[in-house]
């Protein structure tokens, strides 16, 4: 995880400042979201000029890049691998925290809408974290989800770090979150050609540099199980859009 996550967020970032700023947001987007999710993800949650965004498990930031220049949000990252937060700083200027999704340092009721792309399928306490992002969005407020969800039981073996929800277990969670869940697109399109390469020459550069070093190794690994998860029909895609209902629990109360 820490490969994938970290180490190889700094190369990306050195690859897209060699090639030029029109690489960073399809590169910082790499195996998590494209404009078709990125697009529908905004609309149902009525992104805006001014709206705060908390992305919650960051990475490079290109999802908060995209949605700040397209929709004109004002963006705060969260994420905890530091590489990876120096990367999203350097690729975009963002204001960026290092910090786990479970204890979000900021205050209860004070951002408009969050996200979480790709990111809950990688976390043991995933409770923890949506009670927290519960906690710190305003009643009302939107928050969107790309989740890698599991069709059935699985039979090959996951990715390291990887534990995936089932679709009703996913619902469960947010409703015990204090979400109510008001919409869901499964199989979302895929990326624009001109976005695929620009991601693509950005992995072979950050291949050339970096061959010889495990931690592209273990990254490429992980990849492939995906891959093969996703070929074998035993993970999908889901966007979730779901809403805060009125905090009735302690955990909401300002920290």
């Amino acid at each position: 995880m820490v490969a994938e996550f970290d180490d190889v967020a700094e190369w990306t970032a050195d690859a897209v400042e060699q090639l030029g700023p029109a690489y960073a947001v399809p590169a910082a987007c790499r195996g998590s979201a494209n404009p078709a999710a990125l697009t529908w993800l905004a609309e149902v949650c009525g992104l805006g000029p001014g709206t705060t965004l908390l992305d919650v498990g960051a990475g490079v930031g290109g999802p908060s890049a995209w949605a700040a220049e397209r929709f004109g949000v004002r963006p705060v990252l969260l994420e905890p691998m530091p590489a990876a937060c120096r990367a999203a700083a350097r690729l975009f200027g963002l204001p960026v925290l290092t910090a786990d999704g479970a204890r979000i340092p900021l205050r209860a009721e004070s951002v408009d809408a969050a996200w979480c792309i790709g990111v809950l399928d990688t976390v043991r306490d995933k409770a923890a974290v949506l009670g927290e992002i519960h906690r710190v969005l305003r009643p009302g407020g939107s928050l969107g989800l790309l989740v890698v969800v599991a069709q059935g039981r699985q039979l090959l073996p996951p990715p390291e770090g990887n534990r995936f929800p089932t679709r009703r277990e996913l619902t469960r969670l947010l409703t015990a979150a204090g979400f109510r869940t008001a919409g869901h697109l499964d199989r979302p399109g895929g990326p624009p050609p001109s976005w695929r390469r620009r991601a693509e020459r950005v992995e072979a550069l950050v291949a050339a540099r970096h061959q010889s070093d495990p931690a592209l190794a273990l990254a490429a690994r992980q990849a492939e199980r995906f891959t093969r998860l996703f070929t074998a029909g035993q993970i999908a895609i889901r966007l979730v859009h779901a809403v805060r209902r009125p905090c009735a629990s302690p955990r909401d109360d300002a920290r």
